[in-house]
């Protein structure tokens, strides 16, 4: 790249994509630098599918680079999943924002946009853990202002350098990762990114970036809808519509002028301003209907139109569901958790209480999260993560939702969860009196879980069965009965009265009414239940009040 030449919208679209493309080469070896030796390495994947969702709303890329960073940034704000893919989707936001109104940037503007970047990465976390890609990012940018830069690839080229003399040194900061002898995963994903786009910068070549097909979505056969089939499920319609100053008041217009109209005309409406961005989503019969309201107010980025009788009819594909809106209400909850006995668990401990399918391994984006707290409709919506790893994703949805009051009560685990939302009393009215009851619900309560070891540690074995409270093992065994028996012993069980006894997957019922037998032989009068959980990767979780 010449030394006097700007960087310019296509060229950092470009650049995103060979990024996007290198982190999807290495997603796997940075799943494998898990911390905790259980099955739920997910970093590399909460990243990929972060900064793809950034990759596909760049396009081909405009001369303007201010819009084609403002467009990737509204992408990965969306698409952020997992606390790396939430770090990740603000250093990209922040990036965006040192670019505001840059139609083309030399090295001083880069190195004020990675500036910007990573001061919005560190607001995003309430307690900055140094060690972790936050150190990464922050020292790489630092090492820039050492010397001058004229060369957009030196700055990068400097910016990867540095990066990867901190990241060895991640072991030294946190205890954790020296533990498990590995460097900070968030990190070694950064560098992949940033490798990727300087390569994108100077024109190598890393594979054709194909746009990431969507979870579900598959090949459909357009003979299931012939000549003489009737339309019965309509269409599902998406797009994104960027708002022009010359058709409406950009800075003031309220979703609500759009979401009212769609209710007339469909169902399963969700629409999401970000910016001059509104992102839209409806089922309906009629969508030329949709496109020619939606013109009124601005110029379609993307639309997607697909025939839903095709995918009732294909058996291949789940049918559609209608996600049509609770009734209006006060106060509403949202649950984050996996397997269907956890789900009808929270569905039976609090009345109208919205799902969200995910949890360790597999944690719902902001905008799985925002569809979620449209869902629920109410003006107060309290929010249970149940994993530590989803608590940025649901606080970087609510900041992006204007419709309601959203309130993200911290619960680390479904046990967190669990006994906070059986505690719910809305009678008081006060949504303040109401969040702290929630915490204080959630500390008398102590959830602990089983898992198989995948790795050898100081504490533990590959393959044996592990009990754990948080990051702490308190055992680990061949035998899973006696793992969990040593587990409950370590757990001070007679300071509780009431076990929940949640069963995984791969366990028995046999085996967990063993346990049931063994707890009320050493610790009577507790009250144990037995709740088929079918959830992954824990054998078994252990809920005590």
């Amino acid at each position: 790249m010449d030394n006097q030449q700007k960087l310019d919208g296509v060229q950092y679209a470009k650049m995103i994509k060979a990024g996007t493309e290198n982190l999807r080469a290495h997603a796997k070896d940075i799943n494998d630098l898990n911390v905790f030796p259980i099955p739920d390495g997910d970093t590399g994947d909460n990243m990929l599918m972060t900064i793809v969702g950034g990759a596909d709303a760049v396009g081909s890329g405009s001369e303007s680079l201010s819009d084609t960073v403002r467009k990737n940034a509204d992408g990965m704000l969306l698409s952020a999943r997992g606390n790396s893919g939430v770090i990740l989707s603000q250093f990209f936001e922040g990036i965006a924002a040192g670019f505001e109104g840059v139609e083309t940037a030399g090295s001083a503007e880069i190195i004020k946009a990675l500036q910007c970047g990573v001061e919005h990465a560190y607001n995003a976390v309430m307690v900055p853990t140094e060690g972790t890609i936050l150190t990464v990012m922050r020292s790489a940018t630092e090492s820039l202002e050492e010397e001058h830069h004229d060369d957009p690839e030196k700055v990068l080229d400097t910016f990867i350098e540095e990066a990867k003399k901190t990241l060895e040194k991640t072991p030294d900061m946190l205890p954790v990762l020296k533990k498990a002898g590995v460097v900070d995963s968030g990190g070694a994903g950064l560098i992949y990114i940033m490798e990727g786009m300087l390569k994108g910068l100077r024109g190598e070549e890393i594979g054709e970036y194909v746009p990431e097909k969507r979870s579900g979505e598959a090949e459909i056969n357009v003979d299931l809808f012939t000549e003489d089939s009737v339309l019965e499920f309509g269409y599902c319609t998406e797009l994104l519509v960027r708002l022009q100053r010359i058709k409406t008041d950009v800075e003031s217009f309220e979703v609500r002028t759009i979401t009212d109209y769609l209710s007339t005309i469909g169902d399963s409406v969700v629409a999401v301003k970000n910016g001059s961005v509104v992102k839209i989503h409806v089922h309906t019969m009629t969508p030329h209907k949709v496109l020619e309201f939606c013109q009124q107010y601005g110029e379609f980025l993307k639309l997607k139109i697909e025939n839903m009788s095709l995918q009732h009819n294909n058996k291949d594909l789940p049918a559609p569901e209608k996600e049509e809106m609770l009734p209006h209400s006060d106060f509403g909850v949202v649950a984050v958790c996996s397997g269907e006995g956890i789900k009808e668990l929270f569905c039976d401990t609090c009345e109208g209480v919205v799902i969200v399918d995910g949890g360790q391994s597999m944690n719902p984006s902001a905008e799985d999260m925002l569809a979620a707290y449209k869902k629920v409709n109410a003006d107060t919506v309290f929010v249970f993560p149940n994993n530590s790893n989803i608590i940025l994703t649901a606080r970087q949805a609510a900041a992006m939702c204007k419709e309601c009051d959203v309130r993200v009560i911290e619960s680390k685990t479904v046990g967190d969860g669990y006994a906070a939302l059986s505690m719910l009393d809305t009678g008081s009215g006060d949504a303040d009196l109401m969040e702290e009851e929630l915490k204080e619900a959630m500390s008398g309560s102590l959830t602990a879980e089983i898992s198989k070891s995948v790795r050898d540690t100081e504490d533990t074995n590959a393959g044996e069965y592990i009990g754990f409270v948080g990051k702490d093992i308190l055992v680990s065994h061949p035998s899973r009965y006696e793992a969990v028996c040593i587990t409950v012993d370590k757990l001070g069980f007679e300071n509780y009265d009431i076990c929940l006894l949640i069963v995984g997957k791969d366990a028995c019922e046999d085996e967990a009414q063993e346990i049931e037998r063994y707890i009320n032989s050493k610790y009577r009068g507790k009250e144990v239940y037995i709740i088929n959980g079918k959830q992954e990767i824990y054998d078994y979780i252990l809920i005590l009040e």
